[in-house]
């Protein structure tokens, strides 16, 4: 991915070294929680958080924390910490992903004048361990999120390293994520988020799954519109990238990961997508550039 000569974006927060060691490996920490190896907390982020099992149980085995916020993701509410300006001078991961953010900006800020809407940037918070937000206190082993109460997304930079153990490998796999996380940024700001959460409060488990799922491929095609217009305007793609954010679409379903973690494949389960599902709505996006295209809760209602 052609990106060093890419602007950096003024929206990146640094929090890391602010709280103990990593569940992935390296750095101090006194927490009381279970020590566990890069393997093992690989197995854990995927299997629960992309599962769309309850990480609570496992965040607090793993750190100590507190108890589940009903109906949070299992977090603990808290106030976000106070913030930190990012200096990441001689951080080449943190700069790249400062360049992917600062693309997606320039990405969904015409996109949004042309829906006439204006778009709000989300703030990235770097973290490792744990991170308070505004949606509660979460660990590493949840994997990147995004928050819509606050509009910021949390990444630990060491999940992209556990990705690469998956074979989802090389630069564009870790701009597809921080590009889906976006793609929730885009749906808080045009009210989708809402709406969804609404049904869901009122739905059975089955269907409250079902529309996750909705959601997230949405935001998987959301994360193709911004390679789409990224490359177009911009030429940041070099031969092998797509097929990189493609295989980390694929990487990350929820039939692969199901397998993975020795488990049948349950679709009533599913909480993410399918691999072939997830690979779909992100080409999808990719090959068109518009928003209408990402339809998927229409699509699902068509079919």
């Amino acid at each position: 991915m052609r990106w060093k000569k890419g602007r950096r974006s003024g929206n990146v927060e640094d929090r890391r070294g602010s709280g103990g060691g990593s569940i992935f490996g390296g750095g101090g920490g006194g927490g009381r929680g279970l020590k566990v190896s890069g393997g093992v907390a690989v197995v854990l982020v995927l299997a629960v958080f992309l599962l769309g099992g309850d990480p609570a149980q496992v965040i607090g085995m793993l750190t100590g924390g507190g108890g589940p916020l009903p109906g949070g993701g299992g977090a603990t509410r808290s106030q976000p910490a106070p913030s930190r300006p990012a200096d990441l001078a001689g951080d080449e991961e943190a700069q790249f992903i400062s360049v992917v953010l600062a693309d997606t900006e320039d990405t969904w800020k015409p996109l949004f004048r042309e829906m006439g809407k204006s778009y709000r940037e989300p703030r990235l918070v770097l973290f490792s361990n744990m991170v308070q937000s505004a949606c509660g206190m979460a660990s590493a082993a949840s994997g990147p999120f995004y928050c819509p109460p606050d509009g910021q997304v949390y990444i630990d930079l060491a999940f992209f390293r556990e990705l690469r153990r998956l074979g989802a490998a090389g630069d564009f796999a870790r701009a597809y994520v921080l590009a889906h996380e976006v793609g929730h940024h885009v749906q808080n700001l045009l009210g989708i988020s809402e709406r969804v959460r609404s049904l869901q409060a009122r739905a059975s488990k089955r269907d409250a799954n079902a529309l996750s799922v909705l959601t997230e491929l949405q935001a998987d095609c959301l994360a193709g519109v911004w390679a789409h217009h990224g490359n177009r305007e911009r030429k940041i793609l070099e031969p092998g990238d797509l097929e990189e954010g493609l295989a980390a679409a694929a990487a990350v379903g929820d039939d692969r990961l199901m397998r993975r973690a020795g488990r049948g494949v349950s679709p009533e389960s599913f909480t993410h997508g399918s691999s072939e599902q997830r690979v779909h709505w992100f080409r999808t996006g990719f090959r068109d550039g518009r928003v209408s295209r990402c339809d998927t809760f229409g699509a699902a209602g068509a079919s």
